[in-house]
């Protein structure tokens, strides 16, 4: 880890992106004894990060601070349950920068569990607040209501799938905690969680409080000879190649990693979990890299790279193609917030966005010509009368009809895997699960979405199997007058689990979901069989700027995307080779 200083400026990786929270978190404003509250402490300090909006469900231990909440500046946004909170701050922080949850003790907080360990693993910054039982109710050692095993179970549950967490529980440490946790969020773009007993909410301090903030600055020894060395193996590469990775998104890096690939004429591929980190109709953009399911031509030339420059990156199997890619890490340069590695060489206490800034400050040897690219090609959308609808058309018609103020959210499934043939015009508007892969993500991660930024229009590709999990949370879209457009890939089952082992189990009930209006009392429905009928459903649903519209989209069971086809085919011929 890179050292530390006391806070003067902020860096980018220091701070959400898009520049929201950054100068809130500078903020040194002393507070005086006997004049603030540790809850609200907590509400200015939420404020200063660039919270502007909580989701969650109050319960009596929190209600209290619930209330303060309801009287200050931030917006509370009720949910159907507590785990769609959680997905709905995770989108909230995905395009604000930094997002947050408020929910009951343990039967709150453990129904949050799955998103926020999601929210970890894809470094999602989501700050999660839990209200506990008082401290003088504790002191007999009641059975009260919502424990589990004691008092400290959920805030240990939490340990394990957060970056930083504190019970806020004495007046003498509770402001340093809550400073020190957000600090964390904001800095490692991961969650964390804070207990607050409802006997301390509005406990004041007995001391004056000064805020304080480190940032992370890089050796200046290791960050040069780091640089050096990457420029002379780019220097020397014949095919270099960058793929951009979702920390690109999370640290607000995107121009650095474009000026590096323009002033070299370097192309650039993105992860799927990365997906829309550039534009994806920007000259040098060559597409998703995901081994077997991306397109082959993209696969082959990063393959075949001399130098491959993996920024912000995580190499999952999901981003690998189930392992069908083959990268050798002899010619890798792999920098992430966490790493930095060039070949086999290890660099220690380098700032990601140091080191990337410093990588486009001039041009790295010869200048490049521009490679020969394909650019993935949008075929014009005709339909075709009685046409039974396939994957491969609908993401065809989705791709005729994005612009700039729609954002994909796609769930988990082939819902997935076809949005990666989606050719996204800015960065920023594709959100997934593409690595922890939770089913019931996109519903309320698109909620979320339009919170944050009412000027934003989600597109959500969800499954049957997945929309049936948290389809409610279309509830909380109608009362708060959100107009998403919901495409339900309807083939009455688990798509992806047929791929791998067909079986009843992987059979589910079917719904009309294209009357969940009548059930709202709010939206518009659409039952699509053919492709006449999608083209119908999409004009209407465009048409329909003042509240939802779900099309059920009917599907063969056994058809699949492209990107699935395209791994089974490689995963076949891989089996044959080793047979034989």
């Amino acid at each position: 880890m890179a050292r530390k200083k006391a806070a003067g400026t902020a860096d980018s990786q220091n701070s959400p992106p898009r520049g929201s929270a950054s100068a809130g978190i500078l903020s040194q404003r002393p507070v005086k004894a006997g004049r603030q509250t540790i809850g609200g402490y907590l509400i200015q300090r939420l404020q200063d990060y660039g919270v502007r909006d909580i989701f969650g469900i109050p319960g009596d231990f929190v209600l209290q601070f619930y209330g303060m909440l309801e009287d200050s500046p931030i917006n509370v946004v009720g949910t159907t349950s507590e785990a769609c909170a959680g997905y709905a701050a995770d989108g909230y922080a995905r395009i604000n920068g930094i997002g947050a949850v408020c929910v009951t003790y343990c039967v709150g907080g453990l129904s949050l569990c799955n998103p926020v360990a999601g929210a970890y693993a894809e470094k999602s910054p989501v700050i999660v607040i839990s209200g506990s039982p008082g401290m003088n109710e504790r002191r007999s050692d009641p059975l009260l209501h919502h424990r589990v095993r004691d008092f400290n179970t959920q805030r240990e549950v939490f340990e394990k799938i957060t970056v930083a967490s504190a019970s806020l529980d004495d007046e003498l440490t509770a402001y340093r905690e809550i400073d020190r946790c957000l600090d964390a969020c904001a800095r490692f773009k991961r969650p964390v969680f804070l207990e607050l007993p409802r006997d301390r909410v509005v406990s004041e301090v007995k001391h004056d409080y000064q805020p304080h903030v480190e940032n992370v600055v890089s050796d200046s020894n290791a960050l040069r000879e780091a640089v050096h060395e990457a420029k002379e193996r780019i220097k020397a590469a014949k095919k270099p190649v960058i793929i951009a990775g979702i920390e690109i998104h999370r640290f607000g890096l995107q121009q650095e990693v474009l000026t590096l690939a323009e002033r070299n004429n370097i192309p650039v591929c993105a992860t799927l979990l990365g997906k829309s980190v550039v534009s994806e109709r920007h000259p040098l953009y060559m597409g998703i890299y995901e081994g077997a399911m991306g397109r082959e031509e993209v696969r082959r030339y990063v393959e075949d790279s001399d130098c491959v420059i993996l920024l912000g990156a995580f190499m999952t199997d999901i981003n690998l193609g189930i392992f069908t890619a083959r990268l050798d890490p002899a010619r890798c340069i792999y920098a992430t917030s966490e790493k930095l590695r060039m070949g086999h060489h290890h660099f220690h206490d380098v700032n990601l966005s140091d080191f990337l800034k410093a990588m486009g400050t001039s041009v790295i040897g010869t200048r490049r010509a521009v490679p020969k690219i394909r650019q993935p090609q949008i075929a014009p959308w005709k339909p075709q009368p009685k046409a039974a609808m396939t994957v491969k058309r609908l993401i065809q018609k989705i791709n005729s009809v994005l612009d700039d103020a729609i954002v994909v959210v796609a769930d988990t499934g082939d819902s997935l895997f076809a949005a990666a043939d989606l050719s996204i015009s800015r960065h920023t508007e594709f959100l997934s699960t593409a690595y922890y892969t939770s089913m019931g993500f996109a519903i309320p991660a698109a909620v979320g979405v339009q919170v944050a930024n009412r000027g934003l229009r989600p597109l959500v590709l969800v499954g049957d199997g997945a929309f049936q999990m948290t389809c409610m949370e279309l509830s909380t879209g109608v009362r708060r007058g959100f107009n998403p457009i919901v495409v339900v890939l309807n083939n009455k089952g688990y798509s992806t689990e047929r791929f791998i082992q067909e079986g009843p189990f992987n059979d589910i009930h079917n719904w009309n979901y294209h009357r969940m209006p009548e059930l709202l009392g709010a939206g518009w429905g659409f039952e699509v069989f053919t492709e006449d009928d999608l083209e119908k459903a999409f004009h209407a649903a465009f048409a329909n700027q003042d509240s939802f519209s779900l099309l059920n989209v009917h599907l063969d069971k056994l058809d699949v995307s492209p990107a699935l086809k395209r791994l089974a085919e490689r995963l076949a011929k891989r089996v044959g080779d080793t047979e034989r």
